[in-house]
């Protein structure tokens, strides 16, 4: 069996799953790669990947969520382009979701904008961060 080491997940309550599972499909490329019944709290619970990397959102049914992310705490989640970033935030807007327009902060932070999920924990999307380059030049 391999063993996980590292930073694997976080997390976070949610109110609808469903409605979750949507937004995290639709914003960050996310599937359901687990699903089950915690028997020990009686809730459902989903973990969702982008399957780019070892790491998972888990999401929690909670009747009364606390946005813990936001409004400055928030995941991160890289786009291919900055016209998808646009893309996306297109569609955020017409769903009232969007809480910060896209704005070019120049290298190292890129293209990035702020989209509220369904219990109000914040993502943002962004292009041009290069974490993972970073990530690589750091360990040589």
């Amino acid at each position: 069996m391999k063993i996980d080491v590292g930073f694997t997940h976080i997390a976070l309550s949610a109110s609808n799953l469903n409605q979750s599972i949507d937004f995290y499909q639709r914003y960050a490329h996310m599937s359901v790669i687990h699903e089950r019944t915690d028997k020990e709290i009686d809730k459902r619970v989903v973990w969702l990947s982008d399957k780019s990397r070892p790491f998972v959102l888990v999401l929690v049914q909670s009747s009364n969520p606390v946005p813990i992310l936001g409004p400055f705490a928030h995941l991160g989640v890289g786009c291919k382009s900055k016209s998808e970033v646009d893309d996306l935030c297109d569609q955020a807007r017409r769903e009232g979701i969007l809480s910060r327009e896209a704005t070019d902060s120049g290298y190292p932070v890129g293209y990035w904008a702020f989209i509220n999920d369904p219990d109000g924990h914040v993502l943002e999307i962004s292009y041009g961060q290069e974490i993972g380059l970073t990530v690589e030049r750091s360990e040589t």
